[in-house]
């Protein structure tokens, strides 16, 4: 085995619908890939929403080139008409060199759409602040419309603040930041 591994990151932009597609022709190919000479290892990773990875590694440049040039191959990238296209390739000779090409600061998730904050911070404050009203609110109607007003504000506050709005935040956080659901285990990443 050759000294000087070399791994290969190919980024693709997978169709809109056609994930699942492209999921099973990169491991398809990829056990295609496993029966070569010097064939060490690889995965198919998913980026975000719409970039795909395919990653593998040879034992050298020499079986990388072979396999990339070979007929089988071009085969393999006819199949992925309609499916995906190429966006960029990357060669990094050595396991060093690949880890530290990929000592990149991720980028933070994308904040929730307002609609989805609406909802989920009405479904926090509209049931104190009815149950409010109905329960404690009766007993206070000689008081001042101002304290009345400050002392609704105060309990509901604190109420959604240190009680109802983490656990909704947890509860909904499949549906407020699916783009980390997807990098978390929802395509789950394997080897071969």
């Amino acid at each position: 085995m050759a000294s000087n591994p070399v791994t290969v990151t190919v980024a693709y932009r997978v169709m809109p619908g056609r994930a699942a597609d492209f999921h099973s022709w990169g491991w398809a190919m990829l056990g295609a890939t496993a029966r070569q000479p010097g064939f060490l290892g690889g995965g198919v990773l998913v980026d975000g929403e719409a970039e795909w990875h395919v990653v593998y590694r040879f034992a050298g440049e020499g079986p990388a080139l072979a396999w990339e040039q070979s007929p089988s191959r071009a085969q393999w990238d006819a199949r992925l008409e309609g499916v995906a296209r190429e966006a960029e390739r990357r060669r990094v000779p050595g396991a060093r060199a690949w880890f530290d090409a990929q000592t990149l600061t991720p980028k933070p998730p994308a904040p929730p759409s307002k609609w989805k904050l609406w909802f989920v911070n009405m479904s926090a404050v509209f049931p104190p602040v009815l149950l409010f009203n109905l329960t404690v609110l009766p007993y206070l109607g000689d008081l001042n419309a101002l304290l009345r007003t400050l002392l609704l504000c105060l309990c509901v506050t604190a109420l959604v603040t240190w009680i109802l709005m983490p656990r909704l935040q947890r509860f909904f956080r499949k549906w407020l930041y699916p783009s980390l659901q997807a990098l978390r285990g929802r395509h789950k990443r394997r080897a071969i």
